[in-house]
């Protein structure tokens, strides 16, 4: 009992660990590092040398791979949507009993009792069917965004446009909070403070996850999960 115990009390130790680890960065909003310069070239006399020199006024807007660009999150956005259908189909259908050369015809079924003249065994028929279906739905969805997170510029397209992505990592108590966002920039909507809002970015992609046990305790269990999808026939 004494030799379980010692493992087991290790496994709960790894477990709480586990509960307050560090923020993992995800790859695929890695930053880019900036290209590295060509080595200098040997001495020749000039005073100028292209590609280490060091200008007195230059634009401080983002431009070239590496360099960070700050994105102002102001994501709102709100959706309604509404639906009601009503359907009533009802038919009727009848045929009255034909004259065959003068006469209507009466049938009995064979090894019984016949039937007097007026029982209306004939050939007349007669069928109604009437179907109703109503249906109302109604969904609305609301979201909001609001902070600021600082990219690096991964690409810089032909047409001088910039591909920027990265990643904001936030370790609160009990979980970890991430921001994760990419993106096409235009240079000319950029400031002068190097910011652009969000709603400037094209083909964008912001992802506002969370793990711990917070994110935990929101979290619908796989049992609930299968109780409230489409594999479930009820």
């Amino acid at each position: 009992m004494k030799m379980l115990s010692i493992p087991l009390l290790l496994s709960l130790v790894l477990l709480l660990a586990g509960c307050n680890s560090a923020p993992v960065r995800d790859p695929a909003y890695a930053p880019v590092r900036p290209a590295i310069p060509a080595p200098a070239p040997e001495e020749n006399g000039a005073i100028f040398h292209a590609g280490y020199e060091t200008a007195w006024f230059e634009n401080l807007r983002a431009r070239r791979v590496g360099d960070i660009l700050t994105i102002q999150l102001v994501e709102k956005m709100r959706a309604n949507k509404k639906a009601k259908t009503d359907v009533a189909k009802e038919n009727s259908t009848g045929i009255s009993n034909p004259t065959i050369l003068g006469s209507t015809p009466q049938f009995n079924a064979p090894g019984f009792i016949p039937l007097a003249s007026n029982s209306n065994n004939n050939l007349a028929f007669g069928l109604e069917s009437k179907n109703d279906f109503k249906g109302d739905g109604k969904s609305e969805q609301s979201n909001l965004l609001e902070g600021s997170i600082t990219v690096s510029v991964v690409e810089v397209l032909p047409n001088g446009y910039l591909r920027v992505r990265g990643e904001k990592r936030i370790g609160i108590n009990q979980g970890n909070e991430y921001i994760r966002l990419s993106g096409i920039v235009r240079p000319i909507d950029i400031d002068s403070t190097n910011t652009i809002v969000s709603t400037r970015l094209g083909d964008p992609t912001i992802v506002y996850v969370g793990d711990g046990a917070l994110a935990d305790a929101n979290e619908m269990g796989w049992l609930a999960r299968f109780f409230n999808s489409a594999l479930f026939p009820f």
